[in-house]
Parts: C-alpha cells; structure tokens; sequence
C-alpha cells in the first residue's frame, strides 16, 4: 500500500479485527466513542450555567520559516513550531474547526478529559480527516491547566505539529504576576534527516540507535560529570533542539519586572528526547505537574519527559538570566531562552551555550510530587490489578506490550466506575514516557501526583491507578514517537 506506513496499515487490518470482535455477541459489549455513555459523561463535564463556548480554527500546512539563518520547511499549526495555540476557562466548551492541508489527519486534544469521539485517534476514536478536508472538534475542557495539541498519525509529531492549549481556573487561587510558555522540541527538519530516514536507520541499527532494545545514548557519551536521572538518553541524536520554535543563536526573551513571581509552563513536545531544565540565578517552585496542581516544592531543576507538563514560579532576580533545556543523557545542545528584567537593559545577555550551576544541583523526582488534597484520589482500594510489560524485540527495531505490538496488543478492558491499577514494568533498557488518553491517574508508591503522563526508568517499574470515569476507547502508548510507530500501544477499552 503505496504511502501507507507498517503500523498505519497494521492499524486498518486490525480496526476491521476489532470491529469484528465488537459486533460478537458472546462477551462484554465494548462501549464506542459514539456509544450514548459517551454523550452522557460529557453532559456531565459541562461547566456552570456562565460557561463560555470557545470558537477558534487550526490549519495544518506546510510552512517555511527561519531557522539558525535557514530556511526550512515544515509542517506547522501557524508561523512557526509551537504557533496557534489555543486558551479557555474550565466548564468552557471548546469549538474548533481543523483544516487539513496535509495528508490524512486528526488532532489529539493532550492530557483533557474529554469525550471519546472527539479525542482524535484515527482508526479508533474518528477517520482521518483528509487533504484538503475539515472536522470540528466539540468537547468540553473540565480542569484547569497546561495541556497541548498534535497529530496523533506517523512520525509527524517530530515535525513541527503542536501547540499549547491552557485551561484557566476562574478561581485560581495561585498568585503570580507574569506567564509564559516554554514548549521545548528535538528538531530535525532542514538538517539532512526526514523522520523516515531515521526510523529506517534505527531499523538497521544504524547510527542513531544503540541498542535494538531501545538502549540509544551510553553513559559514556554524556557530559562530563553529569547523571542521566533518565538511565540512557533517547535513541536519535538531532542535531538541534528548540524552545519556542527558535534555535539558540536566535532565543526568545522573556521580559518581567525585577521581583515579579513568573509562571513558567513547561512543554515538552520532544519525540525522543527529556530534557533537564534550569533557570539562571533562581530556584523553581513547582506547583502543577500534567496541569494537576501539587503541593509545593522548591528545586533547582526539574526533569520533564516527552509529553510532560510542568507549571514553575521563579521570582525575578535583577539581570538576564540563561534558561536551559539540556537534552538529557545525550551531547546534543541545548535549548535556550533569556529572563530578563525590565531595569536590566545595560546588562548583555549570558552567552549562548552557557550552563548555570543549577543543572547539577538539587533536581525533583516524581518521589517529591504530591497532588493537593482538592485533587487526590478517594481513599480505595483497586478492584483489580493490571500487569502491562514494556518490551521490545531484539532482532528490529520494533516496540512492544506484553511481547505484542498494536495493533496487536490486547486491550484492557474496564467497567464504569471501577478503580484500576495498572502496573507498568519496563523489561528494556531505555525509558518509555507512558501516556494514558482521556484520563489522569494517580502514581502510587512514589508521590502521589495526578498525571496523564510517566516516564518509566530502564529495568524498573510503576504503579498508577486509574479512575474509570470517561468511557469509551482510549489509548495507552509510549510518547516516544519512533516507539508509538513500531508497537507501543494498547487500548483500554470500557465494556458494559
């Protein structure tokens, strides 16, 4: 099938497999993304009677913009990388009509508790929307925080398709005085590579991968005195890294008043990379983390995998300030941004590929994130446990659950209303960023945040506990593109 991909086509045989396995009468009933419960949650979700409808568009399309003074060609949501960005107050519903000037697509609404047919998987949840062709997204936002949108098809996701989406809560009760938004990216578009050459090089264990079993960066290889609290860095080494769609010779300034509390929302939208990030001259307090807020705690740096989201207050020191996203485990360099003060303009910025001390200080595990009362799970023990295997197979490049690949993998099936833990072991020796669609769950054992996202380390594992309140179908994969393209992913299916 010409332009077709291997796990494109594995998911079109395996849809009409599923399909199949819905419409047999022996068995729980598998509930849809058009199934009535999915319409009766959402009805649910809708916010108080002064709910705003939100209306806005997103074109997907080809774009040139300038890049470490190049041209280059990509695909974008508006301008550049990270353009097009979307905003609500929770209880809003949330219209948007998607353009698609690209090949077959959706968009996948990252980390919102939204209605299943609107969440974006093609195959799954909707068809692809087609070149040339539109769909309107309908759903309502109901928590506040720093979610995202993408592609949910192929390797597009390491082009430049994504862009924030931030949730307001009308009654925030977190004080600051300025925002921004740092949505830091591996790059390879313009630089030699297509993402399709790369994943036919991994597939050769070329040089890009170091291990069929999803080793990627050595120890050796990285700089020198540094720990990877990652274990091994990814399996691509790129040759830039963005924040905010710009390189380092050309990064962005953040501009606030001396002494002013800055809420720094941190998005990684990498497809193989965590990357260390640090702030001059200042500590982080983080206070949310998947957009979910958590009791507070001070580091120096905070460590965010593929698809994570962390909120920050930094308070202004007078001066300009490196902020830094080091890729972790790996030599490549970094990503870089500049805080500055307002009463700082005769002092030069610090120089491009500078290193504060703060990316060797104190660092946060998930060990230190507490979700706050409001948010926590009621007291409960599970209804029954899950055991999902992260694995891969030896002889290719090809990721796996449970020694299967999707759409291969068996689904997990849940009722309404239960509470399933899911424990998540890695048998391989690279981290997989396990991201739950439609939901957030709950680490258990090692701090207690909401999360919808979790990176699971080299030979160990993690337990979450998942709520089953959304039904319908969704998906649970590895956010490590090249990962998700060869197997990583298993649906959870709710069944009545």
């Amino acid at each position: 099938m010409a332009g077709v991909s291997r796990r494109q086509f594995l998911w079109l045989s395996g849809s009409a497999a599923l399909l199949a396995a819905c419409s047999n009468k022996i068995g729980p009933r598998v509930i849809g993304p058009h199934d009535p419960a999915v319409r009766q949650r959402e009805a649910l979700r809708r916010g108080e009677p002064g709910a705003k409808t939100v209306t806005a568009s997103v074109t997907a399309a080809p774009v040139t913009f300038d890049l470490a003074g190049r041209p280059i060609d990509t695909w974008a949501f508006g301008a550049r990388p990270g353009d097009g960005g979307l905003r609500a107050n929770a209880g809003d519903t949330l219209v948007v009509k998607f353009h698609n000037e690209l090949s077959p697509n959706t968009l996948h609404w990252h980390g919102i508790a939204l209605r299943n047919d609107m969440d974006g998987v093609h195959m799954v949840t909707q068809d692809a929307v087609p070149k040339g062709g539109s769909f309107v997204y309908r759903f309502t936002v109901p928590d506040p925080g720093t979610y995202w949108f993408h592609p949910h098809r192929g390797l597009e996701l390491d082009r430049g398709l994504y862009a924030p989406l931030i949730v307001d809560d009308p009654a925030e009760s977190l004080s600051y005085d300025a925002e921004a938004i740092l949505i830091v990216d591996d790059w390879l578009d313009g630089f030699g590579r297509t993402q399709q050459q790369v994943l036919s090089e991994l597939a050769r264990g070329g040089s890009g991968n170091a291990s069929h079993m999803g080793g990627g960066m050595d120890h050796s290889a990285m700089r020198s005195g540094e720990s990877s609290m990652m274990g091994f860095g990814g399996d691509v080494a790129y040759p830039l890294h963005l924040l905010n769609g710009r390189a380092p010779a050309e990064r962005e300034t953040v501009m606030v008043r001396s002494g002013q509390r800055i809420r720094l929302r941190i998005i990684n939208a990498a497809s193989d990379t965590a990357y260390r990030v640090a702030v001059g001259g200042h500590r982080l307090t983080v206070t949310h983390a998947d957009g979910f807020p958590v009791e507070s705690v001070d580091a120096d740096h905070v460590i965010v995998a593929m698809a994570e989201r962390l909120d920050v207050i930094v308070t202004a020191r007078s001066g300009a300030w490196p902020i830094v996203a080091i890729p972790e485990g790996k030599t490549d360099p970094a990503a870089e941004a500049v805080l500055r003060t307002t009463d700082a303009s005769v002092i030069s910025a610090p120089p491009v590929g500078a290193r504060p001390a703060e990316l060797d200080g104190l660092g946060l595990t998930y060990s230190g994130l507490r979700a706050i009362a409001a948010v926590t799970f009621p007291p409960r023990r599970p209804d029954r446990t899950e055991t999902l295997r992260l694995t891969a197979d030896a002889s290719a490049y090809v990721h796996q659950i449970n020694g299967r690949g999707y759409p291969d993998t068996t689904p997990i099936e849940v009722r309404e209303g239960e509470r399933l833990r899911l424990r998540l072991v890695n048998n391989t020796m690279m981290f997989h960023p396990m991201h739950l669609h439609g939901h957030t769950f709950q680490l258990v054992g090692m701090g207690s945040a909401r999360k919808d996202t979790v990176a699971v380390m080299p030979m160990e594992s993690v337990e979450i506990d998942v709520q089953a309140d959304n039904p319908g179908r969704w998906m649970l994969h590895c956010h490590n593109t090249y990962h998700l393209e060869t197997g990583m992913a298993v649906l959870l299916d709710y069944v009545a």
